[in-house]
């Protein structure tokens, strides 16, 4: 069994292995390595069909929300499209577990939609709103949050961040003071 549990990485894996295998190889031999993985993965898949159908009749509830809460499970339900939850209740769930964090910050997230294209549109609220440090915000607990719980999320796009092109106001040393414009002698009053 692979050390990741990470549904996403290992996924990504199998990709670039096909990849590798498919540049190394004639082309009958791709399509017979690339059958093997739809094999597999439809195997697994029709056994994780069966458990979830298991627990559903068994009326097992505290089952399911233990399978969901798992990352590894809940990631591989997504893949096969059993999932309880859609993908806008996922990510919902997920920016629930990160606004206490944002509410440190003064700040709130708002869940604009989630495109068919795996779009998920933010919008921040708040002191969060258009203040730069707001994109480590974003970049670090909601991005994560909602790649977590949603991971076939092809994309997170935050409305009312600082724009990363704008450059930031920079505050100089005076230069060294010239010539004293005040003629010497005269009294000022």
């Amino acid at each position: 069994m692979p050390a990741s549990t990470d549904v996403r990485a290992a996924g990504d894996r199998v990709e670039v292995l096909l990849a590798e295998l498919a540049a190394l190889s004639d082309p009958a031999t791709r399509a017979k390595a690339e059958e093997l993985v739809r094999v597999l993965v439809e195997l697994y898949g029709a056994g994780l069909e069966r458990v979830m159908e298991i627990v559903t009749e068994a009326e097992a509830a505290s089952v399911l929300r233990g399978l969901v809460a798992d990352d590894l499970v809940s990631g591989l339900l997504v893949v096969h499209d059993l999932h309880p939850l859609g993908t806008e209740e996922r990510v919902r769930e997920a920016l629930d577990g990160v606004r206490p964090y944002l509410g440190t910050h003064a700040g709130d997230v708002e869940l604009v939609g989630v495109e068919d294209t795996g779009v998920v549109r933010l919008r921040l609220r708040g002191s969060c709103h258009g203040c730069p440090s707001s994109q480590v915000t974003v970049k670090l607990a909601i991005e994560r949050a909602v790649l977590r719980a949603a991971p076939e999320v092809a994309r997170v796009e935050v409305e009312g961040m600082a724009d990363p092109d704008t450059p930031l106001l920079q505050i100089e040393t005076r230069p060294p003071p010239g010539p004293c414009p005040v003629p010497e002698g005269t009294v000022i009053r």
